[in-house]
């Protein structure tokens, strides 16, 4: 007789365009969860723009037992990405059902014991999104956007695909609110300032905070070294989002 499945709570993270910061959010919102003591798994589920391996310092291929993928393991948390199944700069010139059927192969995974599934979903909303509603049911969903009109209108689109179809919209993170200069420490907000808490209290969603452009965030995504796996200000600031998250996650349980 096989164990039963442990319970898990999946969490997709998604955004209405491009270019947000949507997977290094996820990256490191996984590993803050992890240090407060959840067993996570992250998808990188952005199918035909995998990022997560470079992210998180993982690139070694995926391997498989008894037809199931075995996620890798970085930074206290286990995760898969199509990036672990070909090679890097391969072009991935597939169909809506190839796709979804590369999804369906992450998500039925050999997760082992992890209590809690992040999902890194591509921009839009189009047939992965659609795919892993249908078949595996987030329990809640984050929206990520930048404070400018444009990536609100999207995000906008995106509360609406899930509104639709029946996944609660736990709220909506704010990134790349304002800069500062490195060199002579002025303040500026090249894509302005407060958008996406207004565009959230429109939404009628719950605003999960914001985190400002950070030179040294690049430089530590690219090298493989999400900062919430150490310490400082950039930690405790995924650290924060993480628990307003479970909150909400808790508030839907409850």
């Amino acid at each position: 007789m096989s164990a039963a499945k442990p319970s898990r709570t999946m969490i997709a993270i998604g955004s209405g365009k491009g270019g947000v910061g949507k997977s290094t959010l996820s990256a490191n919102l996984a590993i803050a969860m992890a240090k407060k003591g959840r067993k996570v798994g992250l998808i990188d589920a952005d199918i035909y723009g995998p990022s997560q391996p470079t992210l998180l310092g993982a690139s070694d291929k995926a391997q498989a037992k008894n037809k199931q993928l075995i996620p890798l393991e970085a930074h206290g948390i286990r995760l898969l990405s199509v990036g672990h199944l070909v090679g890097p700069g391969q072009a991935l010139a597939w169909r809506g059902p190839m796709a979804a059927g590369a999804l369906q192969q992450l998500t039925d995974a050999d997760w082992g014991d992890a209590d809690t599934l992040i999902v890194d979903l591509p921009p839009g909303t189009g047939d992965v999104q659609l795919s892993l509603i249908q078949k595996a049911r987030p329990a809640g969903a984050v929206i990520v956007s930048t404070p400018q009109d444009l990536s609100l209108i999207d995000a906008a689109r995106a509360k609406d695909l899930f509104g639709k179809t029946g996944v609660p919209v736990l709220g909506i993170i704010e990134n790349m609110a304002g800069y500062q200069c490195p060199h002579c420490g002025k303040e500026s907000d090249p894509f302005g300032s407060g958008g996406a808490e207004a565009g959230a209290a429109s939404m009628n969603v719950p605003f999960l905070g914001r985190l400002p452009m950070s030179a040294s965030l690049r430089e530590a995504s690219d090298a493989g070294q999400p900062p919430a796996s150490g310490d400082g200000p950039a930690a405790s600031a995924f650290a924060e989002l993480a628990d307003a998250i479970l909150a909400q996650v808790e508030k839907l349980s409850a």
